[in-house]
C-alpha cells in the first residue's frame, strides 16, 4: 500500500481502540455541518470497528496533527459474505476545520487502493463493489466521490414518523406477534437471509456478521423488536435499535427499525404491516418519541409505499457512490 499523501505536519497510522472516544468527538463536530442525522458514541464505534470482522492495522487509518490529535479517519471494511458482488464499504470523515486541504482526497485514494487489495486477497474470483455513501447534505463528499470516478448507483431514503396517531393493530389469522427473544436469534438470522435474497447489496449473513452488525450492536432492543410466529416458525420480523447517544444529542429518543422482512412463502398476508404496527406501539410504550427506518428507493417488494402508508416520510436521502471491479485475473 502506498503512503498517504498528506499536508505538511500531518501523519497517519491505523486506528487503535484507544482512539475511539476522540473519533466519536470528531464525528459529533462533523455532524453539525453534515446533517446526517447519525449520532454515534464511542461504544457504537467500538462495536463497528473492534471485532473479528475488522483488521484495524490494515483496514483503518487515522490522521493526526502535530499534537497527536485526530483530524480525520477512514475505513475500508468488507463483511465476509456477499451475493452478487463482494462489497467493500469505504467510510470516513474529516474534521470541519480541516476540510479543503486535500486530506479527504488522500484518504479516499487510500481507501480505494485498500478496497482493491482486499478484493484481490479475499475474493479475487468474484466481482467487487467499492462504495462510499454520502447524504445529499454532504456536497463536498459527493464532489470528492465524483472526482475519484465513482458513480451514483443507488438512493436510500431515511424515513421518520412521530409516535402519535399510530396505526391500529393488525391481526393475521394463525400468527402471533411476540417480542424478540434470544433463543430465536439464529432463526431470525435465517429468516432474514431468506427474506433478502433479491435485495440490492444484500448478503447471506453468517453468525459472526449477524452478531457484529445486527443483534450484537450496542443499541439493539429485543424488547422493542417484534416477530411474527406461526406454528413455531418466524415468518416476519422488525428489529429495533435505540441510540442513547442520539437521544442525548437531539432530545428525542428514536426506535430505528434496522431490519424488516418477511420470508418469501409468507408474503401477501399483511405481515409487514402487522409487525411494524406492533413495533410502533412497543416503541411508544418504551419511551420513544419517533420511529425511523431506511428503504432502497428501488426496493423490489414495494416497501417505500408500504412505509408511507404507515405514516413514514422521507427526512434524508443517502446515495451510494460505487466503483465496480471485475474478477481478478487468475483469481
Amino acid at each position: 500500500m502506498p503512503d498517504l499523501s498528506l499536508p505538511a505536519g500531518l501523519t497517519a497510522r491505523p486506528i487503535h481502540p484507544d482512539d475511539v472516544p476522540a473519533l466519536a468527538e470528531l464525528l459529533a463536530a462533523a455532524e453539525a455541518v453534515d446533517d446526517t442525522g447519525e449520532h454515534e458514541g464511542a461504544e457504537d464505534l467500538r462495536g463497528w470497528w473492534v471485532n473479528e470482522l475488522v483488521d484495524l492495522d490494515q483496514d483503518t487509518r487515522v490522521v493526526l496533527d502535530g499534537d497527536g490529535a485526530p483530524v480525520a479517519f477512514a475505513t475500508a471494511i468488507a463483511p465476509p459474505t456477499f451475493r452478487d458482488a463482494y462489497g467493500v464499504h469505504l467510510e470516513g470523515r474529516v474534521h470541519p476545520d480541516r476540510r479543503g486541504r486535500g486530506i479527504g482526497r488522500a484518504l479516499l485514494d487510500w481507501q480505494l487502493a485498500r478496497g482493491a487489495q482486499v478484493h484481490a486477497e479475499r475474493h479475487p474470483e468474484a466481482p467487487a463493489r467499492l462504495t462510499v455513501t454520502a447524504y445529499t447534505s454532504m456536497p463536498d463528499l459527493e464532489a470528492l466521490a465524483r472526482r475519484a470516478g465513482l458513480e451514483p448507483v443507488r438512493w436510500f431514503h431515511h424515513m421518520e414518523r412521530p409516535l402519535t396517531d399510530l396505526p391500529e393493530p393488525r391481526a393475521v389469522p394463525g400468527v402471533d406477534l411476540v417480542p424478540f427473544t434470544w433463543d430465536r436469534d439464529d432463526e431470525v438470522r435465517r429468516a432474514h437471509n431468506a427474506a433478502f435474497t433479491e435485495h440490492y447489496g444484500s448478503s447471506e449473513r453468517d453468525e459472526a456478521s449477524w452478531r457484529v452488525m445486527f443483534t450484537g450492536q450496542q443499541g439493539f432492543r429485543p424488547d422493542l423488536s417484534v416477530l411474527a410466529v406461526e406454528d413455531g416458525a418466524v415468518l416476519a420480523y422488525a428489529l429495533s435499535y435505540v441510540s442513547e447517544t442520539a437521544a442525548s444529542a437531539t432530545g428525542s429518543r428514536e426506535s430505528y427499525f434496522g431490519q424488516i422482512g418477511v420470508v418469501p412463502q409468507a408474503r401477501g398476508r399483511g405481515l409487514s404491516k402487522a409487525v411494524i404496527a406492533q413495533a410502533l406501539r412497543a416503541a411508544a410504550a418504551g419511551g420513544c418519541q419517533t420511529a425511523g427506518l431506511q428503504v432502497d428507493s428501488e426496493n423490489v417488494t414495494g416497501a417505500l409505499g408500504l412505509y408511507e402508508s404507515l405514516g413514514f416520510a422521507t427526512a434524508r436521502t443517502q446515495v451510494s457512490w460505487s466503483r465496480l471491479l471485475g474478477p481478478v485475473a487468475g483469481g
